[in-house]
């Protein structure tokens, strides 16, 4: 075969990758818009103001990434939510959300905590469920998994943090036939598992049913 042939066939099949590239980008980026234009949006900020108004180290700020993640409220209606999460569990974060979505598994909001003055109290009042957190772990001086991303709060209000008889949030009942309740048996927690992710309901000392944490290796 000549090298004019040999480099013909190259040049073929590079512009057969960089067409199925566009058509891949083309795709989902329609696919996205169209989704933005179905849903109500709880929240479709920049990465700037998801991290504004908190002084963060810049090793930890170079590892976060802004997801966009779609879900189905209590009101049955597609939603649009952001959060922000370390870049090794970006996949992790997508596929639990697509399982989230299909499963219509309900979620009232997804708003980076930015967004209630970087106030963890704040946003579990309003059942907003959340990410990245620069702080410490509750009653203590230990930097929380939420500081690095690796840490998620699903629907507080029905997952609440139990502690020798106290809840956060306040007066918060934990009832597993309340939909949008995580349990053992809930396929939410399979799905975190399955990829390596540790639930807070699985504690001995207390109970944190809203909590989903990865430690990276």
């Amino acid at each position: 075969m000549s090298n004019m042939i040999r480099n013909r066939i190259s040049v073929t099949k590079i512009l057969v990758k960089i067409t199925v590239i566009i058509f891949v980008f083309t795709f989902e980026s329609a696919q996205s818009q169209k989704s933005d234009s179905e849903s109500v949006i709880d929240s479709n900020i920049d990465f700037n103001d998801a991290i504004a108004g908190l002084s963060i180290p810049e090793r930890t700020l170079e590892n976060l990434r802004l997801v966009d993640v779609y879900y189905y409220g209590f009101d049955e209606k597609l939603h649009k939510g952001q959060l922000v999460v370390h870049k090794d569990v970006v996949l992790d974060v997508i596929e639990i959300f697509e399982f989230i979505r299909e499963s219509r598994f309900p979620v009232e909001k997804v708003i980076p905590i930015s967004k209630y003055d970087w106030s963890d109290e704040k946003s579990m009042r309003d059942n907003n469920t959340s990410a990245f957190n620069y702080r410490f772990i509750s009653g203590s001086r230990v930097i929380s998994n939420h500081a690095a991303g690796l840490a998620i709060d699903t629907n507080p209000r029905q997952n609440p943090y139990i502690k020798n008889g106290s809840s956060l949030p306040s007066d918060c009942i934990y009832d597993t036939t309340k939909a949008g309740t995580i349990s053992a048996s809930s396929q939410l927690v399979k799905e975190f598992k399955q990829r390596g992710w540790q639930w807070g309901g699985d504690w001995k000392s207390l109970k944190d049913y809203q909590h989903f944490e990865k430690k990276l290796k």
